[in-house]
């Protein structure tokens, strides 16, 4: 699989395919550095609530994200495309440093520059407490 950032618009179907399926690998390696990269130095993210500008900040936001949303395991799937944006419906499962399990549920929209880093990302997520036997992403390792 290609890095995220090897995949540049304008994007087709196979190639948004490809972008999603990259962006996932590199979310669940949980590696706030590989991560970051996909995006332009000065990016800008609403995640959920939080407003979130540059790739230094990013890094950091990843870095307390993975630190309290253990065992994290991700799926996206491709939702719509354009010429250099992307929609996604995603769905990632966590537990909370007291054993708490989590489902996520969100949308994300992603606009990409010509080298194919993305420059804008607008998420919305909804948290779902769950019981352990009701997860149905998989065990991380």
């Amino acid at each position: 699989m290609p890095s995220p950032t090897a995949i540049k618009p304008p994007f087709s179907r196979a190639s948004a395919l490809a972008k999603v399926q990259a962006a996932e690998d590199a979310w669940n390696s949980r590696d706030p550095e590989r991560v970051a990269l996909a995006y332009t130095e000065d990016s800008l993210w609403r995640n959920r609530g939080e407003f979130i500008q540059g790739r230094s900040a990013i890094r950091a936001f990843l870095q307390r994200k993975w630190a309290n949303e253990l065992d994290y395991r991700l799926m996206k799937e491709l939702w719509a495309f354009t010429e250099n944006r992307i929609s996604v419906r995603f769905e990632y499962e966590w537990h909370d440093p007291s054993g708490q399990w989590f489902r996520s549920h969100g949308n994300e929209h992603w606009e990409f520059d010509d080298n194919g880093l993305m420059r804008r990302r607008d998420a919305s997520i909804n948290d779902v407490p769950i019981e352990d036997h009701e997860r149905r992403i998989g065990q991380s390792g």
